[in-house]
């Protein structure tokens, strides 16, 4: 698998001249010219993306799903994932991309943060669709971040990283608006999950622990933007809810079957009875036998 490694090679890449900056830069999509290059077909970023993307038609494949960009939206990517360019497809359109290098992270607060925001592992289908005001408030900033760019002394790392931090805490903000606005397709979302979770220890006892992993691939979504889209909707993330469904499923056979601790823990998933009633006591202050004493 290739890979760009610097920012300045992929200016190259883009029929771009040499970055003002070499570890971060802001490139105008109106002004990029992809070169034809094998690296499209297989290619692995080493640095963060962020591209907002206006009127743009193509396809890109990032991990195992296609985007088709007919629209004003905003993606990420993170270091390290494997992508794919149709080039025989692709035209810019306008927009811009924000990239910076994770060596420019160090030694600041946002080398350790940056790994909360969910949305750098989200499926490109999972873009953030932006109103005309969200855009004008991103394009602003990151007109900032590109002029100063060209002042390169001891102030310019504190300055550009506060202004990605600041650019990433809006798209929070944005992405959460964007999972209540659209009502009827999150309603739709949240009515499977609740499905899933019930057919999943009716249907699966024996199967093993169910994992958010399991979860998010049979919604076709990715975990980061599941749990992130519960967090909005219901205060708790997938995780969260899970152990919830697990906990409601243990006390109806604790209270309605005469099933030992261990084949109840067995029947849920658990390879172990110990992990189940240490789970079960953490969530319910009881242990299992004593919640179970309860109903006698």
């Amino acid at each position: 698998m290739n890979a760009i490694n610097s920012i300045s090679q992929f200016h190259r890449l883009l029929s771009l001249p040499e970055p003002l900056h070499p570890l971060v830069s802001v490139i105008n999509l109106d002004q990029a010219i992809f070169l034809e290059d094998e690296i499209w077909k297989g290619f692995i970023n080493r640095f963060y993306c962020l591209a907002l993307k206006r009127g743009a038609t193509g396809k890109i494949r990032y991990g195992q799903q296609h985007y088709d960009y007919d629209k004003g939206v905003l993606s990420f990517t993170a270091p390290n994932q494997v992508q794919y360019l149709d080039l025989n497809q692709m035209e810019c359109g306008s927009g811009y991309l924000l990239i910076f290098h994770p060596d420019f992270l160090l030694r600041h607060s946002l080398a350790n943060t940056i790994h909360q925001y969910g949305f750098f592992s989200y499926a490109v289908n999972e873009a953030l669709h932006l109103s005309a005001e969200e855009e004008d408030n991103l394009i602003a900033i990151l007109n900032k971040i590109n002029k100063e760019c060209v002042h390169i002394d001891k102030h310019t790392q504190e300055i550009i990283l506060s202004q990605i931090e600041l650019l990433l805490n809006y798209s929070n903000r944005f992405y959460e608006r964007q999972f209540i606005t659209r009502k009827n397709n999150s309603h739709e979302l949240l009515s499977k999950f609740e499905r899933l979770l019930e057919d999943y220890f009716v249907k699966n006892q024996n199967n093993g622990l169910l994992t958010v992993q399991y979860v998010a691939g049979q919604m076709n979504l990715s975990p980061n933007y599941l749990s992130d889209l519960l967090r909005v909707h219901t205060g708790q993330n997938t995780q969260q809810h899970i152990h919830e469904k697990l906990i409601e499923k243990a006390k109806e056979k604790l209270s309605t079957t005469n099933l030992s601790v261990s084949e109840i823990a067995y029947d849920l998933g658990f390879e172990h009875a110990q992990s189940f009633s240490t789970l079960f006591k953490k969530k319910t202050n009881l242990s299992p036998l004593a919640f179970r004493q309860e109903f006698n």
